[in-house]
Parts: structure tokens; sequence; C-alpha cells
């Protein structure tokens, strides 16, 4: 086939469909003219009446001609878009809802593995990690329409998943953080890979970072000018869930004089400079797992602003739609074939009074002679 050809009847295509429509197997097309056929030709016998003068008008008879006529158009018309494929292309709808864009960053220290009393779990006790896993796959099951970004942080940072709309990464990424982990806490790299994973968002939704630490380590200075230099380029929304634990300094409580540094309580010092970061920002001290699904319905809450997104509709095979309606068609026609009478139908008393007239006819004739 001549490529041009080819090109032709996909051009022709995109015409004569409507929008969202499309073949598989354009060429189909130029079959088309058949479904002139039954506009020429009936599949109904003909009569047997020497002039339609003879016959009464009737409107229900002419309506019902013409729908059969149609019905065999469309019956042709319906397989050969069956056969090539018809069917309504994916696409990208904008929808507006409400959510956010967020980067889960969770501290992968070893005293994650701790429970809240700052032990080995026991029994049925769950650990820090495993608390704020569960609640966590939770927290994304109830916002649909967010984008999701996870990253971790011990030793060094680790970018574990891009912001993304698939929920079922974003549950397996979180269901790694149980794990074992390291012995360090570098926040402040963490902190700056989270902000860095909104570098490419440029969409007007709104945009937070989700602290998940049980504690904190000594920010270097130039760390600190990173971050503040991030979030003024990219103004976000921060909010830390610090898993205290017995007995540890709460991130509120303002030490005795002469102990308030940042070597001897880390914690509160990084409660204070994200608190000078001039953006939006709010710390839950959670100590037990109840505490932690309190913070985090609170921050469900706090973003809901309105979030325009893209749904993907996927591509729906009409072909056999199509079919049904053409085996609707020739059913049509087959009921109207079989129901079919003929005006000069035969009857036993037409039948006997011919016969008669056949034996008559030669005796009239000899009488005649």
């Amino acid at each position: 086939m001549n490529p041009l050809d080819v090109s032709f009847t996909a051009h022709l295509a995109k015409i004569a469909l409507p929008a969202g429509l499309a073949l598989d197997h354009p060429l189909m097309l130029l079959a088309l003219p058949l479904a002139l056929l039954p506009l020429c030709v009936s599949v109904l016998a003909g009569g047997g009446v020497p002039s339609s003068a003879l016959v009464p008008p009737d409107a229900v008879s002419r309506a019902m001609a013409v729908a059969l006529r149609l019905a065999g158009a469309l019956a042709i018309v319906a397989i050969l878009l069956g056969l090539a494929g018809l069917h309504r292309r994916a696409e990208r709808v904008s929808r507006v809802g409400t959510g956010a864009h967020l980067v889960l960053l969770l501290d992968r220290s070893s005293s994650m593995d701790n429970n809240f009393a700052g032990r080995a779990p026991s029994g049925d006790q769950e650990s820090k990690s495993a608390a704020a896993k569960r609640l966590l796959t939770a927290f994304v099951q109830r916002r649909p329409l967010d984008r999701i970004g996870v990253a971790a942080f011990s030793t060094s940072p680790m970018s574990v998943l891009p912001l993304t709309d698939h929920h079922a990464a974003v549950e397996g990424a979180i269901a790694a953080i149980d794990r074992p982990g390291l012995a360090f806490t570098d926040v402040g790299r963490g902190l700056a890979l989270a902000l860095s994973s909104f570098a490419d968002d440029t969409s007007e939704a709104s945009r937070a970072v989700v602290l998940v630490s049980d504690g904190a380590g000594l920010i270097d200075r130039r760390v600190q000018d990173a971050l503040r230099d991030g979030v003024a380029r990219t103004p976000v929304h921060i909010y830390w869930l610090f898993l205290r634990s017995r007995g540890a300094a709460g991130i509120f409580e303002k030490p005795p004089q002469g102990e308030d540094t940042p070597q001897a309580h880390p914690e509160r010092h990084l409660h204070l400079f994200l608190e000078s970061l001039g953006v939006p920002y709010r710390a839950f001290e959670a100590g037990d797992p109840q505490a932690v699904e309190q913070a985090i319905d609170e921050i469900d809450r706090q973003e809901t602003r309105p979030i325009v997104y893209e749904e993907t509709v996927p591509r729906r095979d009409l072909a056999r739609a199509a079919f049904a309606f053409a085996g609707l068609c020739v059913a049509g026609l087959l009921v109207a074939k079989l129901a079919e009478r003929r005006l000069d139908r035969r009857t036993p008393e037409t039948v006997r009074e011919k016969r008669a007239s056949r034996v008559a006819r030669p005796v009239e004739a000899r009488r005649a002679a």
C-alpha cells in the first residue's frame, strides 16, 4: 500500500471521527461505500402489484421501508468500524481536588528501631519505625490526590522515591523504613535533599516536607545557609513529627541557664532553626503511637488546599460495542425478512378458482367452434 494512501486514510479518519476517537486500522474506511448498497437494493421480496397507484397510501409502511434500509447501511458501517478497531484514546484530564505535593523525610537511624521507652520492642510492642510506617501508610491512603516523594537519612541522606502519584510505590517505600538503620542522624543534609525534590515542581500546588525523626544532630553552618537559600527559592511548609523517647528532653522545654546549647540539646535547636526559616512550620511531639496518630491526623487536616491534578483516562475499546450494534441491526432485518408477506400470496380459494377457469376455457372454445 502506498504510504500516501495510508496517510490520506488516517487523515480522513481524523476528520470523520469525533474528537477522542481513533482507529487501529483506518484503511478499513475504504470499504465504507459498501454501506450504500442497502439504500439501493432491498433484501425484501418485490411486490406483485403492477402499479403503485393500486396500493393505498401507508405512511407506516414507507417509514418502515426507510428504517430497514438505514438499518442495513448502519450495520455495514458498524461492522467496518469494529474491524477497523474503533476505540477512545487514552488521555490526560485536568481535575480540581484537595491535596498537596509532599515529601516524607524519614529518620533511619538505629534509635528508630527501639520503642518509645528507648528499648528494643518485645511482645506486641511496636518500634518507633513500625508505628510510623503503619500510620504513614494510612495517611497516604487517605490522600489519593497527593503527589508524594520519600527520602531517608541517617549517616547520609538517600532519595528513595521522587514525587509521584503512584501511591502503591509510595507505600512500598514507606514499608522499607523499619529495616535496621545506622547509628547517626544527619538531619540537615536530609532536609536539603527533601527540598531539592521540589526543584522541578512548577505547579501551583501546596508543597510540604514531613520530617519524621526521634532526634537530631548538629547542622553545619554551610548546610544551614543552603537550607535558607532553598526555602527562599522554593517556599514549603515544614512539619516535624518528633518521636520522643521516654525520659528524653522535649523540643519545647527550655533547659537551665548555661545548658541551652546545640551540643547539649540538638533537637531543641533544630526546632529553633526551623522556626527561623520564615516558612510555615509546625512541630509535633509524640511520646506514643496514639500521639503519632493524632499528629498525622492534624497534618492531614492542614494540607487540604485546592490542587489541580491530571487524571489518566485509559483507552476504551469500542469495537465490541460496534459489533453489538451491527448485530442488533441485522437482527431487525432478519425479523423483517421472516415477517414479510407478499401482496399476491395465493389462498386455497384463489387456487380452486384458477383451476376451474383453466378447465372451463377448453369447453368454451369448443362451443365457440
